[in-house]
């Protein structure tokens, strides 16, 4: 029988990672437009609100429903309003591992948000969850995301060379791959002991996703 997450929402004292809705069509939109998402992801450019709706009613439901991951939307806890996302995938419940990346809107990078949503997610899988093992990949050249992993706790593995496609913008606008390599990092229960205080103000339970 596969395994699966549950639907939950997780609290910090900023934020609020909940599912995905058709209310976060137009933001997650102009989200995955930017250029930095466009350079380091493989999310197709431009990316339209159909896309949007697309992953939010069908890609991630069956994501989770299938056992593979789980997408969370991050979102201010005051404004509610979306400023990132946080994705679980490639989850292998014999092993207890899955891997975990993450998106912040341009608007809010800087404030920490990746950090505190990538770490309230970690000890979530570990207490929650019981998982023993996650795993982060980022591109060689992309120091804002190492930056995060550091943040958290993970420990860099090594380097799986040859193995990303990230994307470079021409002069007239096109985007070309790029080849590069991957940094694997891994983060362990033991790992987050002393790092950092955003601790998860609580679960709370959602109905079907759709």
């Amino acid at each position: 029988m596969t395994s699966t997450f549950p639907n939950v929402s997780i609290n910090t004292e900023r934020l609020v990672l909940r599912p995905l809705d058709e209310d976060d069509v137009a933001a997650l939109a102009a989200m995955m437009n930017d250029e930095q998402v466009a350079a380091w992801t493989s999310v197709p450019q431009p990316f339209t609100e159909d896309g949007a709706r697309t992953w939010i009613t069908e890609y991630a439901p069956t994501e989770r429903t299938e056992g593979r991951g789980l997408d969370f939307a991050v979102t201010e806890f005051l404004t509610q309003r979306l400023v990132g996302v946080i994705q679980l995938g490639k989850t292998n419940w014999h092993v207890r591992s899955t891997e975990l990346s993450y998106i912040i809107a341009p608007w809010a990078r800087g404030e920490g948000y990746a950090s505190e949503a990538a770490l309230v997610t970690a000890r979530w899988l570990f207490s929650d969850q019981k998982f023993e093992r996650i795993e982060l990949r980022t591109a060689a050249d992309n120091t804002a995301s190492q930056q995060v992993a550091q943040k958290i706790g993970c420990i860099s593995e090594g380097v799986l060379r040859n193995a990303c496609i990230a994307r470079s913008r021409a002069e007239d606008g096109t985007w070309t791959d790029v080849r590069t390599d991957f940094i694997v990092w891994s983060l362990l229960p033991e790992d987050l002991e002393g790092v950092g205080d955003q601790q998860a103000d609580g679960f709370t339970s959602f109905g079907d996703w759709n």
